[in-house]
């Protein structure tokens, strides 16, 4: 039989006088304090060494994880990328204000200047008659039709970005724009607007919901491995309890080895993300070339990267302090 459990046993026993001796000299706290970061430190090397014991086991489980957390991590920059296509997706509620017809220029710019004065207006556009007129016969072909008109019909047109993409604030601001004197007409396509955000809150409670799910599979996966753990360390936990351990020096041990099967984790998906992005970016830009378009993938922040790490690192402690809670629960009621 090892003499891992005995040797075990003995640290355990060890540290326990220095933990509750009665008399303390008044550098007794310093002498606690580096024995609890020399057994800190001896956890941790442990941990370290038995995941270095089983390479295959301990990369199939990172992957795993890995994988797990970039999935709904992915799909939610996707869904960012998505809502700044052609910039800002506020602008696909832009509101058509068409002008009357005989207003004269000077007093078209003069209402473009007060309604981007209002509150609720993030940016206007001024398109002029000729403009207008311009564009229309480069569009529709028309262009030597066009100009045997005797004059323009077209009315110059103030195209206006609302702040915030919500229906009873659009209502309300196209009724308020319909209302302005040289106004002939105010359009807005309001099944558009409520389309567009109902697809991407749609896109956001599929993401939500997968990220519950994985999650939830995730912190499965890490109690079940520190479960196989805490099996082939049976004996040395009960040696351990058998001479006073406390929970908390049982724990430490397969706590550092979640907290490292987390961190980990975090950094695969961290790389997959960033190259899965990369790969995928490619295609997508060359798409968006030929609709001349600029429009591209955004990448991994540092921010979102680091705190997938903290993430990642905070679920497998939590998967490993429940597993380990749990097995201990069950080994004090069999001893009992």
């Amino acid at each position: 039989m090892s003499d891992k459990p005995q040797k075990i046993g003995q640290e355990a026993a060890a540290a326990r006088p220095a933990k509750r001796g009665a008399k303390r000299d008044q550098h007794g706290w310093r002498e606690t304090l580096r024995a609890y970061g020399r057994s800190h430190k001896v956890s941790l090397n442990d941990s370290v060494g038995r995941l270095w014991a089983q390479p295959i086991s301990t990369l199939l489980t990172w992957l795993v994880m890995g994988i797990a957390l970039s999935l709904p991590m992915g799909m939610g920059l996707l869904l960012d990328s998505l809502e700044k296509l052609g910039g800002s997706w506020q602008r696909a509620a832009q509101i058509s204000v068409f002008l009357e017809l005989r207003l004269p220029e000077a007093e078209s710019q003069a209402l473009s200047l007060r309604i981007a004065d209002m509150a609720h207006v993030a940016d206007v556009e001024l398109i002029s008659r000729e403009q207008a007129l311009a564009e229309f016969q480069l569009q529709s072909g028309l262009g030597e039709a066009l100009k045997e008109l005797p004059e323009n019909p077209l009315p110059a047109l103030i195209v206006v970005t609302p702040k915030e993409v919500e229906r009873a604030g659009l209502e309300a601001l196209l009724s308020e724009l319909q209302g302005l004197p040289g106004v002939a007409q105010a359009q807005l396509d309001l099944a558009w607007v409520e389309r567009l955000a109902a697809m991407l809150s749609l896109g956001q409670r599929f993401v939500f919901g997968i990220a519950l799910l994985l999650i939830a599979g995730l912190l499965l996966v890490v109690g079940n491995t520190i479960r196989l753990a805490i099996e082939g360390r049976r004996q040395e936990i009960e040696v351990i309890k058998l001479v006073g351990g406390t929970d908390g020096y049982v724990r430490r041990p397969f706590l550092y080895i979640g907290v490292l099967y987390g961190f980990g984790a975090g950094l695969i998906a961290w790389v997959l993300l960033a190259f899965g992005l990369s790969w995928l970016n490619d295609a997508v830009v060359r798409l968006a070339g030929l609709y001349q378009s600029d429009f591209a993938l955004i990448g991994v922040p540092v921010e979102e990267g680091l705190l997938l790490m903290l993430g990642s690192v905070m679920l497998g402690y939590c998967g490993a302090w429940l597993a380990v809670g749990r097995h201990l629960r069950e080994l004090e009621a069999q001893v009992q």
